[in-house]
Parts: structure tokens; C-alpha cells; sequence
């Protein structure tokens, strides 16, 4: 925008948005000069309700609250521009409703531009969260920006919007892009009060003769219902519905098996005027929709008046048995993705409903246990996993899936990941994952047998084969069954003799006795390359020389080495007679062979010097 094309506004939003409002320094009039930022917030998810200049360079922002409530105030989507290049600005966002959230433990608002178009998330040292005393002691949003480029347009938003817009495109395109086998089928469950559309998917490929089966005989359907979308500033929410949509139409294995057994009945949008409007938590009437469930009208909150006729005509069918109803949300002031779940005097129903939010926790590692509550709390009885609860058959498990709008801890439980779209998207198919497990642990899905899951394991890439591998592939042939037996060795210099006690200083955990070994024919019970136990007339000296006097007083004594081996396993003593005086040989030698520089004529050699030194 040209100095001279900047567009002259001084109103106000008002109750709704600002619409291109440029501020002013004080004593200027006439057209707007570089410099001066323009605001905007008309258009949809947006939220921007006044925007003050108070500094040379610091704006105080006022955001607009939900339709006809005033009491909720924390989205935020706004975009600048008029801006110089290298432009230093800080805006306090000064009317916040929610003092408990991440601000303060790394969550951070989210920008973009027309030259860089990808969202992200900015430092954390520009990022100021704090109770002002220049704004009557309430909680201040503070955040510096420096404009890099004069033509850019500047985005800022408290998460990643998802716009009704976009929720349709999407639709369309995986509508567009499935082929000849229907996997899923959509339609318009109800017209929202302002006429947009309350789309209702249905994910299945159950066979026909499924869909013959009757609730007396317990061969019924099981349908899993997702609700998405409720308050309408919880735009990551959506990204986890998408990803649980596009894992579950998709060609994955276990997407496959969950569309021919069960039947998906996903509502991604139940609030699309207050998501077109940008509401934070409230309909066009400002009514809270997951605390009317149990109130809900026709005229007021038709969207939940729909999906409640859709829950009971699914509950009172012969044909289809609900079994869990799931209602997405995101967390503004606690990290990672839990559940929220209800509690029931009967032990058994209560036991069944804490399964699932267990197999969720050992499948995601974002998974934060300690955040999973249980509660009947009567200030949720108009939230739809109360209702669901308390309204639908006892089958039902209902339950309320949140995710952090900031992060998930990692491993080490002091560092925050933020969560970025792949991140939630992630999410939705660790649910889907989850469900299949569920089933598994309930009998409901047989569990594959490991040479099953191995025939269907896809090979790896190419590029993490072994560099070793031959290309060319040889037939392996299977190894013959043969008796395996440790072939006889005979040292020819080994003239060292151990004694059966063994616990003179010796360090197995077999009182000095080495491991029982096969026996060879013709062997001993003692007989191996560790053990020796000989007569007291053969040639061998008895004991080692470092041990020669201690084994002598044994021998005499008819001890085992000081009765080492008297206490443990082997209590049988042996008594040797050993004629006096003995001459102890001097300290025998072991020649060691290295049998990776052995070749034929060192073979021969080695033995030539073994007769030698016999010899001598």
C-alpha cells in the first residue's frame, strides 16, 4: 500500500470486528503515511475488537467478545499492514477473560505474512504474560514484532485457524477423490441458524449381510460417534478430526479393518456460526452448546437438537448398538492430549469405561496421565459425555478427548514440544489406532497370530537395506537336524590339575564347578577343559603353585578348601591320600594359539613344540 492509497478509516468495531481501522499518532489527520498500521479482523475465524495506540510504538488491543455473551474473551485472529520495513511495535492484548493458560509456560501466539505463508510460532523472549497495573491489575498478553518488509500483510492468531471454509473444501476433495468403493458417505444433518451446513459423515464398508443382523440375537453393528467442534475458538480440535477423517478413509491396514467391523458417525463442525464468526466459546445466540446438551432447542441450538435425535434413533435401533461417544476439544491451559471421562455406581460398567483412556495412554506418547479425570460433577451435566451417560443405554462410553493448544512433554518431563498441524493430526490416528486395540482387548476383533503380521509387514525402503546384500537372491536352503555334541580336545602341555572344591577364590556361582557339560563317550563325570579330578597316583601335580600349601593342609585334613564347598551345594568330602614329601613342579605355562593368524604350517609347528618341551 502506497503512501498516498492508504484507505482513511477512524471507526471503531464496535461490537463486531474492525474493518481496515489505520492508527493515527496523535495530531495527524489526512491520508495515512507509511507507518501507520491498518487493522483488520472482518473476515472469517477473525477477532479484533478495538486496537489503541498508547506509545510511539505500543498498541493497546481489545478483543471482541462472543456473540450476545460477554463474558468470554481469549481468540484472537487479526491481520497489519501499512507497515515500514524494520517497524518495532508491541501489542498488549489487555482484555483477556482467562487468566489460567500456557502463556505463561510456552504457548505463544502464531504469525504469518504474504511472504513467508507458513505459519509459526514466535520466540518465546518476545512473549510477556502478566498482571499489569496499568490496566486495573488485570492479566496483559504482551508481544514485540519487528516487520521485515513494507508490502507484506501481517497474520496473527492464538492457534492454527480452521475455518468453516476450509472444512468444506476439505470435504469436497476427499468426496471428489474416493472411487468406485464407497468408503464414506456425507450429508447435511441441519441447517445452522445463520444456513450453513452441520455435515454428518458416514465412515463404513460393512458388508450387507452385517447390516441383516438384529440387537435380540447380539449380532448387532457397533457405531462410534465423533463430535467435533463445539466452542468454536478450539480450531486444533479440528486438525485432530481431519486426521482421524483422512487416516480412516485412507489405504492403511488398520483403517481397513475399522471400516468393515464398526461404523463411523464423525460430525467435524457442530458449530459453524460461532467458528464463521469468530466466537470463542459460544453460538450465534450466545449460548455455550456443550452445556445445553440436556436443554437443547430446535430454534435456539438447532445443531445439538440434530445430533441428539441422531444418538437416540442409533441407541433404539435393533440394528446398531453405540459404543462410544467422543466429543474433540482443545486445551488452552494444560500440555499434552487426555480424557476426560465420567464415573458409575456400577463397578463393572466403570471398570469397562477406564480401558480405553489406559490403551490411549500406552499409545500416544503425548499422553498426559495424570490430567484424566473422572467426575459427575453437576456443573458438566449439560456436556455431551454427561449426557450421553445418563440419556443412552449403558453400553455407551462417552468421553471427552482434549488436546494441548500448546505442547506435549517429552520424555524427560521438563521439555515442551509445541504441537504444530502434523502434531494433531498425529493425534487423530493414535485414536484410531486406540479403537482397534480396544476391540482386540475386549475379544470383539481377533488378535493376529506373528506369522500373520509378519507375511503382511511390507519391506523396508531401499535405502535402509544392508549396503552388504547381494542383489542377486539365493535360495536357503533349511539346515539338517543333527545331535549336537561338544567335540573331545586334547591339549597335549595342559598339565594342570584342579580340585573338586573349586572355592579357593573361585568366582562362579557354582562353587568353583563349571558348567555341566554333555559327555563324551568314555569320559568321566569330571572330565572337560576346566574340571580335572585325578587319582592321587597320577603324574599331575595337585594344585596350582600359588595354591600349593593351602591345598596340601586340605588334602591332609580331608577338607574342601576350608569347607567352602561343604556349605553349599556339594557337602561330600573326599579324602586323598598324598604321600609326603611332594615335590611341587615349577609354575606350569599355558601356550595361547591365535587362531586368526593360524595357518597349516603353524599348525604342525606349534605341535613340534609341544614334544619339545615334553621332551625336555
Amino acid at each position: 500500500m502506497g503512501d498516498s492509497d492508504s484507505e482513511d478509516s477512524d471507526g471503531e468495531g464496535g461490537l463486531g470486528n474492525v474493518s481496515r481501522v489505520i492508527i493515527r499518532p496523535p495530531g495527524q489527520s489526512g491520508k495515512a503515511k507509511r507507518g501507520h498500521l491498518c487493522f483488520d479482523a472482518a473476515f472469517e475465524t477473525g477477532n479484533l475488537g478495538k486496537a489503541e495506540l498508547v506509545g510511539e510504538f505500543e498498541y493497546d488491543l481489545f478483543l471482541r467478545p462472543d456473540t450476545c455473551n460477554p463474558r468470554f474473551r481469549f481468540w484472537f485472529n487479526f491481520t497489519v499492514d501499512n507497515v515500514k520495513q524494520d517497524q518495532r511495535v508491541l501489542f498488549n492484548i489487555v482484555n483477556l477473560s482467562k487468566s489460567r493458560n500456557l502463556f505463561a509456560s510456552g504457548l505463544t501466539p502464531l504469525v504469518k505474512s504474504s511472504s513467508r505463508p507458513k505459519w509459526q510460532r514466535m520466540s518465546k523472549r518476545q512473549v510477556f504474560f502478566y498482571r499489569s497495573a496499568m490496566h486495573q491489575g488485570h492479566y496483559v498478553l504482551s508481544f514485540a514484532f519487528i516487520f521485515e518488509k513494507e508490502e507484506d500483510v501481517y497474520q496473527f492468531a492464538l492457534a492454527w485457524p480452521y475455518s468453516y471454509s476450509r472444512l468444506q473444501s476439505y470435504l469436497n476433495v476427499i468426496d471428489a477423490r474416493q472411487g468406485t468403493d464407497k468408503r464414506f458417505t456425507r450429508c447435511v444433518l441441519i441447517k445452522s441458524l445463520q444456513n450453513r451446513n452441520v455435515d454428518l459423515l458416514t465412515i463404513d464398508q460393512v458388508t450387507h449381510k452385517q447390516r441383516s443382523t438384529n440387537r435380540l440375537d447380539r449380532s448387532f453393528i457397533r457405531v462410534i460417534v465423533i463430535v467435533c467442534r463445539t466452542h468454536s475458538s478450539e480450531a486444533p480440535a479440528s486438525h485432530v478430526c481431519q486426521g482421524l477423517i483422512e487416516f480412516l478413509v485412507g489405504n492403511h491396514p488398520i483403517a481397513a479393518v475399522l471400516r468393515e467391523n464398526f461404523v463411523f458417525k464423525i460430525v467435524p463442525m457442530a458449530n459453524p456460526d460461532g467458528v464463521f464468526l469468530g466466537n470463542n466459546r459460544c453460538n450465534l445466540m450466545g449460548q455455550d452448546m456443550n452445556r445445553n446438551w440436556h436443554l437443547a432447542s430446535e430454534f435456539t441450538q438447532p445443531e445439538l437438537h440434530a445430533i441428539r435425535g441422531m444418538l437416540k434413533e442409533l441407541d433404539n435401533s435393533d440394528t446398531y448398538q453405540i459404543d462410544f461417544v467422543i466429543d474433540l476439544h482443545a486445551n488452552s491451559s494444560m500440555h499434552g492430549c487426555f480424557v476426560y471421562g465420567n464415573t458409575y455406581e456400577d463397578v463393572y460398567r466403570y471398570e469397562r469405561h477406564l480401558v480405553f483412556p489406559r490403551l490411549f495412554a500406552s499409545n500416544a506418547p503425548d499422553y498426559v496421565a495424570e490430567h484424566t479425570m473422572f467426575n459427575a460433577d453437576d456443573r458438566k451435566a449439560g456436556s455431551l459425555r454427561r449426557f450421553s451417560c445418563e440419556r443412552l443405554s449403558d453400553t455407551v462410553n462417552a468421553y471427552t478427548l482434549e488436546v494441548s493448544m500448546a505442547g506435549h512433554f517429552l520424555r524427560d518431563g521438563k521439555t515442551v514440544a509445541l504441537y504444530n498441524e502434523d502434531g494433531y493430526y498425529r493425534v487423530g490416528r493414535n485414536l484410531a489406532r486406540t479403537l482397534l486395540q480396544y476391540y482386540r482387548f475386549i475379544n470383539i476383533l481377533p488378535v493376529p497370530l506373528v506369522p500373520e503380521v509378519r507375511g503382511k509387514r511390507r519391506g523396508r525402503l531401499r535405502n535402509q537395506h544392508s549396503r552388504s546384500r547381494s542383489k542377486t537372491r539365493y535360495e536357503v536352503k533349511p539346515r539338517p537336524k543333527t545331535p549336537r555334541c561338544h567335540a573331545p580336545i586334547s591339549y597335549n602341555n595342559l598339565s594342570i590339575c584342579y580340585d573338586s572344591g573349586g572355592g579357593g577364590g573361585g568366582s562362579s556361582d557354582e562353587g568353583g564347578f563349571s558348567p555341566v557339560r554333555p559327555l563324551a563317550p568314555g569320559s568321566s563325570s569330571f572330565s572337560g577343559c576346566r574340571n580335572y579330578r585325578r587319582a592321587a597316583t597320577a603324574t599331575c601335580p595337585a594344585a596350582h603353585d600359588q595354591y600349593s600349601s593351602f591345598s596340601l593342609g586340605a588334602l591332609k585334613t580331608g577338607s574342601d578348601h576350608g569347607g567352602a564347598v561343604g556349605q553349599g551345594k556339594r557337602s561330600a568330602r573326599v579324602t586323598i591320600e598324598v604321600p609326603l614329601p611332594v615335590n611341587v613342579p615349577p609354575k606350569p605355562y599355558l601356550s595361547i594359539i591365535d587362531l586368526n593368524q593360524l595357518t597349516r604350517g603353524s599348525l604342525k609347528l606349534k605341535s613340534n613344540s609341544f614334544d619339545a618341551a615334553d621332551r625336555r
